[in-house]
């Protein structure tokens, strides 16, 4: 790891709050620099799903889903039952990885709980981005904004 910061915020089109990654972090994996945003769970969930997140929908979410959308290579509105949460962190991975001028970006889940609660959430939200790996293991795509993008799920213990 070259560089870790806590509580770190990302812009993102459409207005309102940034998007929070418990840790942002460069990380270095052979001779490939990563930008990667650490999203780490006990019991909490991901929080609102997107058709709870649009259900007060205005021009600034629709602005901003449609560019975290692009930025994912999703043509139509997500499922509304996929979290909200997941998409943005994943998009302030990849806006981080352009930033620095780096290929690569990672959303990793850090888990500490000792069911793997809201899996099924991630690998739900893997399927939407044509991942249909183990949840367990580290799923990779390539977008069109030239970025590769890994999802990773990680145990931890308390």
């Amino acid at each position: 790891m070259l560089l870790a910061v806590p509580e770190f915020k990302t812009s993102l089109p459409g207005g309102g709050a940034a998007s929070q990654s418990d840790i942002f972090c460069i990380v270095k994996a052979g001779s490939e620099i990563i930008a990667a945003t650490i999203e780490a769970k006990v019991a909490e969930s991901f929080g609102e799903t997107v058709g709870e997140w649009l259900a007060s929908p205005t021009l600034g979410k629709q602005r901003r889903l449609d560019y975290i959308c692009r930025l994912l290579d999703i043509s139509v509105t997500p499922e509304a039952g996929l979290r909200y949460q997941l998409f943005h962190r994943s998009a302030a991975a990849i806006v981080e990885a352009q930033r620095f001028g780096f290929g690569d970006a990672a959303m990793i889940v850090h888990s500490f709980s000792p069911t793997n609660q809201w899996i099924d959430d991630f690998q739900a939200f893997r399927r939407a981005l044509g991942l249909m790996a183990n949840p367990l293991e580290p799923a990779s795509t390539r977008l069109k904004v030239g970025v590769n993008l890994t999802l990773g799920w990680a145990k931890g213990v308390l």
